[in-house]
């Protein structure tokens, strides 16, 4: 179990990196293109992870094609907005914002599945959303579309969530990860067609590789890791990476969070295992898992 749980730290890891990268390209490329990059190189070392059992050439034979759909264009769409996010406002706000996923997924439940929830999962949803009022402050500093963007990739998490919970047991792998990879190509290409498009040199090349690379690491960390330990112990990790964008930030972009910020980053954090928790109480399982994330 210890080694699973030190893999999916280095996943989380992994995935800031990719994050911290993307916000280093922000204003050199467009969203489109950062996007289109990431996925394509997140895509040509994904292509090797397949489960042995299963093909890529089959990945589009599905059993339930428009929840699949549904569930890429979610992705997309995330992808998308945590670029301009990443790359229009500080690293721990971007974080603080899409936790508010676990939250989102509380409210979901009760609105879609129709799922009762008790205080102690509601008292988790308050306190989440009042720890990113301490980080975001609105009315005390300035509020920017990147806040909208964060926000609104947490509540894509959230749905991809919830169709994720009636997908796991009827579609591939091969099938979840190509329809992503494909639409995002797509998507992302077409929007670079549309805006600009430049060439990027060596220099920025590189970084592009290295943020697939550093994607698709995390990926394939995470599928290591979820053979050594168990998902209800592997979810906790994630907030690491609340831990990681206060340090990359501060070390290669001065964004240096306050106390209250940090304060606010606490309860955030807090606030998502307290759903966790609570899940495992009630239901003996976390169905709550970020373990593998729904953006490439």
């Amino acid at each position: 179990m210890t080694n699973g749980i030190l893999l999916a730290l280095i996943a989380y890891a992994s995935y800031s990196c990719s994050d911290a990268v993307i916000k280093s390209l922000g204003g050199q490329f467009t969203v489109f293109e950062i996007g289109f990059f990431i996925t394509l190189f997140a895509g040509c070392f994904l292509f090797f992870s397949r489960p042995v059992d299963e093909r890529w050439r089959d990945f589009w034979r599905t059993g339930r094609p428009w929840a699949v759909q549904a569930r890429a264009w979610a992705g997309i769409a995330s992808g998308v907005l945590s670029v301009y996010a990443f790359t229009t406002i500080p690293l721990a706000e971007t974080y603080a914002l899409i936790f508010l996923a676990p939250l989102c997924v509380t409210i979901l439940s009760t609105v879609i599945l129709k799922e009762k929830v008790g205080p102690w999962r509601w008292l988790a949803v308050v306190a989440g959303f009042a720890g990113v009022m301490l980080v975001v402050r609105p009315g005390f500093r300035e509020l920017h579309l990147g806040h909208l963007a964060a926000f609104t990739v947490a509540f894509l998490a959230a749905a991809s969530v919830i169709l994720v919970r009636s997908l796991a047991q009827q579609e591939k792998r091969t099938t979840m990860l190509g329809v992503l990879i494909g639409y995002g190509l797509l998507f992302n290409g077409a929007g670079t067609i549309a805006t600009s498009f430049t060439l990027p040199n060596a220099m920025q090349l590189l970084w592009l590789v290295l943020g697939g690379a550093f994607t698709a690491g995390g990926q394939l960390l995470q599928l290591l890791a979820a053979k050594y330990a168990p998902a209800n112990r592997i979810a906790p990790t994630h907030y690491s990476q609340i831990v990681w964008a206060v340090i990359l930030g501060a070390l290669f972009f001065q964004e240096y969070p306050d106390w209250i910020s940090l304060v606010g980053l606490a309860v955030v954090g807090a606030s998502g295992l307290l759903t966790m928790v609570r899940e495992e109480v009630r239901l003996g399982t976390v169905r709550w898992n970020p373990f593998s994330r729904t953006r490439l």
